[in-house]
């Protein structure tokens, strides 16, 4: 059995303009980690799933898995509305800790491009 190729992930500080993305293309907006008590920019449980990169990636596997996503062959990642938008970029280079098991399946189906 051999392994599907990595999707190239783009990840953007500027939101793409509605349709200027090819059909392939599946877009994750992260929203901004704010409105609990924690500091702009920190993470808390509550905010942490919608937040983390490796996990809107891994969900995005999941839908399109069950059927819910057309096929897609490359990811832009929208991090306008983050604060540390290199943090975004560091999860999905592999310098930041692994969380959880689905983190180690992202890494294996996805790879960081620029742009």
């Amino acid at each position: 059995m051999t392994r599907p190729a990595p999707i190239p992930v783009s990840v953007v500080g500027i939101s793409p303009a509605p349709g200027s993305l090819a059909d392939d293309v599946a877009v994750v907006q992260l929203p901004a980690s704010t409105g609990h008590n924690h500091a702009d920019g920190e993470n808390c449980v509550a905010c942490a799933g919608q937040t983390d990169v490796r996990t809107q990636l891994f969900n995005l596997l999941e839908m399109h898995k069950l059927g819910f996503l057309p096929a897609f062959s490359k990811v832009v990642v929208d991090a306008s509305l983050v604060t540390d938008i290199e943090r975004v970029r560091a999860a999905l280079a592999g310098k930041l800790p692994a969380t959880a098991l689905r983190d180690h399946e992202v890494a294996r189906r996805f790879v960081l491009v620029e742009g």
